[in-house]
């Protein structure tokens, strides 16, 4: 079924007006001439339809607020749209469709939704409550997800062709030429569902491969990396084996096969850096602009580091006023603060989040103030300025404004390795990482008078002083569940402060050690990709080596496989070096299922693979 399209009939609502405007002009002589003349000057000017800009938000105030951009051309033409952060840890997307909304244009349209999933990309989430690029089929949950596909679905039916923005992981190949670099990988390559599809209603062919083909082509001449290049990735999704199947969730399934236009997943890498990332967007971008007869003042990549200048807020409903970056603001409790607008060196993508109080986007909202706290501005996920909110004990009916010290960087080492982040930032950690409070950096004369204190890590349970400076901090082991954020272990904080004033926070994410796959080969054969949880079938007397293990542990640290069978453990791959092992035959007349390589992080088992013994299986070699 075609999704909704425009149907209005222009032409005929204008010969309805000339009609009108003659038999007004038959039975009043003396105006006859003067409306012939306007008549005249109307059709000589351009439609007033064209070379516009729109801004529609929906749901404003929420945490998902979606703005909507809208780019008219001085001539009419064919309608791109854009989307970027419907998965909200693909910066490289959204930062590139955002230079998209301010460009001018001399011939057709954009649609351009640069932050699809804001509460995703302000969490730095891949998906809040459900993948939102897999909510385009019909789904029985309602949530926010559903709310925004359902817009973006219209938009979808406005336009004429769709680039839905990722970053992926990898590098796309046809074929398997190492971990990172296969056909189950994404990133550099242009991702289509198939290579042609004709139209049903209309009979029109969709050549998407050709489509793809002639972008890359043009992409490719401004690429020099070789191993960067962009490829043409053909899903095929709708084909029975396809190794692509839930694509069928996605928007570009549903703009192709429902709605009828082309459709495409522009895809950088992750192993990219952030500028790159854009960079590429970019070029994919433009070349589809000019694909389409789209007809561009074409932005430029504009990646400062975002900081806040000042805030702009209330008390009580008073006259607003400034509050510049760093300073503090003293209330009394149960004052109402409301913050109006946030001056910062970019104009899009900025929340103001009052701890402790209200969402993590509190622009636009009365704010009743019951203790200190702090107003966190943030570029999408990114920390870029703070004010301090402090309570008067005085009665006086005012409030006032001045300089706090504040925590400018936190050093910090993880798995001995140094790095600094900025007051407010996130650190994202795999349990059984290491971390290392060295010390923190702020204006402040003396740093020995403040405190630096992880929220459920105790140091020495006997003399608990709450300074945790130079402590090595074991994430699987040392932490007290109930003292993080979320009471889930998940996410945890570092408060610094002096006397009683807050100076500064960093927050820690915890995510589960996890395994991707292992790659190993039998007897010096054929290399093999398992997965956590697949079955190998083996001879007793194969030799197995492991050539790579793949997990989201940086650097895999601490990741060791052994070989375990009922009476053994024999390693097999640790700190990146293999120990190629033969398995003793007498483990296949006790249990043939029980023998498992087994991947760990010291004691905590992330995945394993069962070894299925069978003699006479061949490898090669």
């Amino acid at each position: 079924m075609r999704c909704p399209k425009y149907c209005e009939n222009d032409k005929g609502k204008a010969n309805t007006f000339m009609i009108k405007v003659l038999a007004f002009a038959d039975s009043n002589k003396k105006w006859a001439g003067i409306l012939l003349l306007l008549i005249a000057a109307l059709c000589l000017m351009p439609p007033m339809g064209w070379a516009k800009r729109t801004h529609e938000v929906f749901f404003q105030g929420s945490d998902h607020e979606l703005h909507v951009y809208r780019i008219y051309g001085k001539e009419p033409g064919k309608t791109l749209l854009l989307i970027g952060g419907i998965q909200g840890n693909e910066p490289g997307g959204f930062l590139s469709a955002d230079l998209y909304a301010d460009m001018a244009l001399a011939r057709g349209n954009l649609i351009v939704v640069p932050r699809a999933n804001f509460y995703s990309i302000v969490l730095n989430r891949r998906q809040i409550n459900e993948d939102m690029n897999r909510k385009f089929a019909q789904s029985s949950k309602e949530n926010y997800e559903t709310k925004i596909v359902s817009i973006l679905k219209r938009l979808i039916s406005e336009s004429d062709c769709l680039l839905n923005l990722h970053d992926g992981s990898g590098f796309y190949s046809d074929r398997w030429e190492s971990p990172m670099r296969n056909p189950k990988r994404y990133g550099q390559s242009i991702i289509a569902d198939c290579n042609t599809y004709t139209v049903p209603e209309t009979g029109e062919v969709l050549r998407l491969g050709d489509m793809a083909g002639r972008v890359i082509e043009k992409m490719n001449t401004h690429i020099k990396e070789p191993g960067h290049l962009f490829r043409f990735n053909n899903h095929r999704t709708q084909d029975p084996d396809t190794i692509h199947a839930e694509q069928r969730k996605s928007a570009t399934y549903y703009a192709l096969f429902q709605c009828g236009i082309p459709a495409f997943g522009i895809e950088s890498s992750k192993s990219l850096s952030l500028e790159t990332k854009v960079r590429h967007h970019n070029l994919a971008i433009n070349a589809f602009m000019e694909l389409l007869g789209v007809v561009p003042e074409a932005p430029g990549i504009y990646l400062d580091p975002p900081v806040m200048r000042y805030i702009v807020m209330a008390v009580n409903s008073n006259i607003p006023f400034a509050i510049p970056n760093g300073h503090t603001l003293r209330v009394r409790q149960g004052d109402v603060v409301s913050i109006s607008n946030v001056e910062a060196n970019y104009k899009r993508g900025l929340t103001a989040d009052v701890l402790d109080h209200g969402t993590f986007n509190d622009i636009g909202k009365p704010i009743r103030i019951e203790r200190p706290t702090q107003v966190i501005v943030r570029k999408d996920h990114h920390p870029c300025g703070m004010i301090n909110i402090v309570l008067d004990p005085g009665q006086r009916p005012a409030y006032t404004v001045s300089a706090l010290p504040e925590v400018m960087f936190f050093k910090t080492r993880i798995n001995s390795q140094e790095h600094l982040f900025m007051n407010h930032a996130s650190v994202a950690l795999v349990k059984g990482d290491r971390l290392e409070l060295v010390d923190v950096t702020t204006n402040l004369a003396d740093p020995s008078e403040i405190t630096v204190n992880f929220k459920g890590y105790v140091g020495d349970r006997q003399n608990n002083t709450g300074e945790d400076r130079g402590c090595v901090i074991h994430t699987d082991r040392d932490l007290w569940k109930w003292y993080s954020l979320d009471g889930k272990g998940e996410k945890y904080q570092v408060v610094v402060t002096h006397d009683e004033t807050v100076l500064g926070r960093l927050f820690v994410e915890l995510t589960e050690p996890k395994l991707d796959y292992v790659v190993l080969q039998i007897n010096q054969g054929v290399k093999q990709c398992l997965f956590a949880g697949d079955t190998l079938s083996i001879d007793p007397q194969d030799t197995i080596n492991i050539l790579d293990i793949k997990t989201n542990i940086a650097e895999n640290a601490g990741v060791q496989a052994f070989l375990k069978g009922i009476h053994r453990k024999v390693r097999l791959f640790s700190d990146g070096s293999a120990f190629p092992s033969k398995i003793d035959s007498g483990e296949v007349a006790n249990d043939r299922n029980r023998c498992k390589i087994v991947v760990q992080r010291e004691s905590m088992v992330i995945g394993s693979i069962l070894l299925d013994l069978e003699r006479g299986v061949r490898h090669g070699g």
